[in-house]
């Protein structure tokens, strides 16, 4: 149904902006992202996104009603994380990399888990790839 404006990953949400910014990307392109636990949607905008935000507060207030379990959070501004990712709007250019929420702990795995030893021994392999994936430039990456 809506697999052209569905992002499945991190990766797929580089590739899609990487795409975009290249005719549509401005020195005053600000990023607004909704996030739903599992569902996440990324709508860009230079005008419309600061007028709707008051809008967009209250809304998300009154979402926040109907279970107390789901909790969602928006952000609007030049610096935007979305997923695993973090993006920003650096004077005109895309910058991505990676974004490490501070309750968020995948990559560990107590050693005595009942994981099989081929998923433990991928996790570094893992990171490191999302990390160079992520990463709009290798600077960045060393960063």
């Amino acid at each position: 149904m809506a697999l052209n404006s569905t992002v499945t990953s991190g990766f797929d949400l580089v590739k899609q902006l990487q795409q975009w910014s290249r005719n549509n990307f401005r020195q005053n392109t600000i990023f607004c992202t909704i996030d739903v636990t599992d569902h996440y949607t990324m709508v860009p905008q230079i005008e419309g996104v600061l007028s709707l935000r008051k809008m967009l507060d209250q809304q998300m207030a009154r979402w926040n009603k109907f279970d107390k379990n789901i909790n969602l959070s928006a952000n609007i501004g030049s610096t935007v994380n979305f997923l695993d990712l973090s993006m920003k709007n650096q004077d005109g250019q895309l910058c991505t990399t990676v974004y490490r929420k501070p309750s968020y702990e995948p990559y560990y795995l107590p050693f005595n888990s009942i994981h099989p030893l081929h998923m433990k021994k991928n996790i570094p392999f893992a990171m490191l790839l999302r990390g160079i994936r992520y990463c709009s430039t290798f600077q960045t990456y060393l960063n």
